[in-house]
């Protein structure tokens, strides 16, 4: 990539780097990143987003759990960039660990989730990252994330054999 390319992925290009689709897409624009080193994404919290439906009706707040899906998304995208391949059916991304995982304050309906997330190292397949999600400037939460990029074993087996080899 050369200096002059440009640094910001919208809707349309994150989703070819992820799987990921309504209510699951958790990154609505990537506004940063250098590859094989870190990446800047945001997630645009809106009241209409269905878990707050149910976490909680009386003070909406976005689920823990969520925020650092959404952390690891960017970091999928980020290793996929990275390594010059768009996912496909026979490839997912799976969570291989969460450590050090804190939550500052909460994250509301109004707020923009900005995710900053940094590879730390790569081997034997795993990745390892530190992923710090803000708002407005404050930290939100934190966690070192592990995952790994594995074939989809269900896509593969029910993928039928090419003509000649059944």
């Amino acid at each position: 990539m050369t200096t002059t390319e440009s640094k910001v992925l919208d809707i349309n290009q994150i989703k070819e780097y992820l799987p990921h689709r309504y209510p699951m897409l958790l990154v609505d624009r990537v506004i940063d990143f250098e590859l094989g080193k870190r990446i800047t994404a945001i997630k645009n919290v809106t009241v209409n987003e269905e878990f707050f439906n149910g976490h909680f009706p009386h003070k909406p707040v976005m689920p823990g759990v969520l925020m650092v899906e959404a952390m690891a998304q960017t970091a999928a995208i980020l290793s996929f960039m990275t390594m010059n391949v768009k996912p496909d059916a026979n490839s997912v991304v799976y969570f291989a660990g969460i450590d050090g995982a804190r939550f500052k304050r909460p994250v509301e309906p109004g707020d923009q989730l900005k995710m900053d997330v940094e590879i730390l190292r790569v081997a034997r397949g795993i990745w390892k990252y530190k992923a710090v999600g803000s708002v407005d400037g404050k930290i939100a939460l934190e966690a070192e994330l592990m995952c790994t990029i594995r074939a989809n074993e269900s896509a593969t087996q029910a993928a039928p054999a090419p003509a000649g080899q059944q």
